[in-house]
């Protein structure tokens, strides 16, 4: 693809949650049209995007329709099959690229590829068997996260150890699901930030300040701009995204999760090669959000401005959490967004708001 897509053009957007929901908004914004792809009518981006093809992301006849009503295709989530995205990239430009599905979509091969490049991670080991997990139990003082090494999200496919024998794990690995796991070892780590970080067409680079990250049962519930770190901290996070941007062949925005530890250094947790949730508070804070920096980068258009122009906390709103919209709505530095959601289930992500400090 060679210039900016011409306003007017589709762009097709792989997934049909929020994610898809809020790239399809900033698409529109710039005069795009778009199309998704998401097996579930009414999905929250359908309702509005231009269309939506009903049919399993790995569907061959729903991808090559997917290519003929696109300029370009993105996607909202890590998951994509990798031959889907191959396949489309046959005929239309895929952003980002299918190596980046490819590494995410494997915690051991992710960490491999940040060891490889020369960015930390926790200490890590591939769990095939009771056998594997017994070892690396061993290796690791009895303690450990236990997790799938693929599909795994928002906390599921985890299970903790701690003071452990390595006997002390049998049946683990069928209790899994006898999938392929990885062992990490415990980090001892202050907090918990992420650089939303994004790369052009053209090779330029971008990242919005790093946030401060909050979870409750694995589900992000709030990120704090600024975060509580050096300004050394917060550079080498930058670095360190735009090392994995430039590794990768990157385009458009990834979303890079940090361990902080106690003298400041870091060890990166995972990437998500994706708009993420712990850049919502840019679409509030910034002149510039992180779904419009996507979507400028995948459509050749010059990236936008990442700085800030007010402090925030962006929080999720779950399941039953959703009923405080209308007080929230009264608040007069708050920004608040809703999914489109029907049912609001424990666990579901049904919005999240951003309060504003002048």
């Amino acid at each position: 693809m060679s210039g900016p897509l011409p306003a007017g053009s589709t762009i097709g957007i792989i997934g049909g949650g929020q994610l898809g929901r809020m790239l399809a908004m900033a698409a529109a914004r710039l005069g795009y049209r778009t199309v998704i792809l998401e097996p579930q009518a009414d999905c929250p981006a359908s309702q509005v995007a231009n269309s939506q093809i009903v049919a399993a992301y790995d569907d061959s006849a729903a991808l090559a329709e997917l290519a003929r009503a696109s300029a370009v295709v993105t996607y909202e989530f890590e998951n994509v099959p990798v031959s889907a995205a191959e396949l489309l990239a046959r005929s239309v430009p895929v952003y980002p690229p299918a190596r980046a599905l490819e590494v995410s979509q494997d915690r051991v091969v992710e960490k491999s590829f940040l060891n490889g490049i020369g960015i930390p991670t926790a200490d890590f080991r591939a769990v095939d068997s009771d056998e594997d997990l017994g070892a690396a139990l061993e290796a690791f003082g009895g303690a450990g996260v236990l997790k799938t090494r693929r599909m795994g999200y928002d906390g599921k496919g985890q299970r903790l150890f701690r003071n452990t024998p390595p006997d002390g794990a049998d049946g683990a690995y069928t209790a899994m699901g006898g999938v392929p796991l990885v062992l990490e070892a415990f980090v001892s780590f202050d907090r918990e930030i992420s650089v939303i970080a994004a790369r052009g067409r053209d090779g330029a680079l971008s990242a919005y300040d790093p946030a401060e990250n909050v979870h409750s049962s694995g589900i992000l519930h709030s990120s704090t701009v600024p975060a509580t770190i050096s300004s050394q901290t917060a550079r080498s996070a930058t670095e360190a995204a735009f090392a994995i941007l430039e590794a990768l062949d990157y385009v458009g925005v990834i979303g890079v999760e940090f361990f902080v530890l106690p003298n400041g250094s870091l060890l990166v947790n995972e990437i998500a090669p994706r708009v993420h949730n712990s850049g919502h508070w840019t679409e509030a804070a910034c002149a510039n959000s992180q779904f419009e920096q996507h979507i400028r980068a995948i459509a050749g258009l010059p990236l936008g401005a990442a700085a800030r122009h007010s402090d925030c906390v962006m929080e999720n709103l779950i399941g039953d959490e959703v009923e405080r919209a209308e007080s929230l709505l009264a608040e007069p530095e708050v920004v608040l967004h809703l999914y489109g959601k029907a049912e609001a289930r424990p666990g579901r992500k049904m919005g999240h708001f951003t309060r504003l400090k002048r």
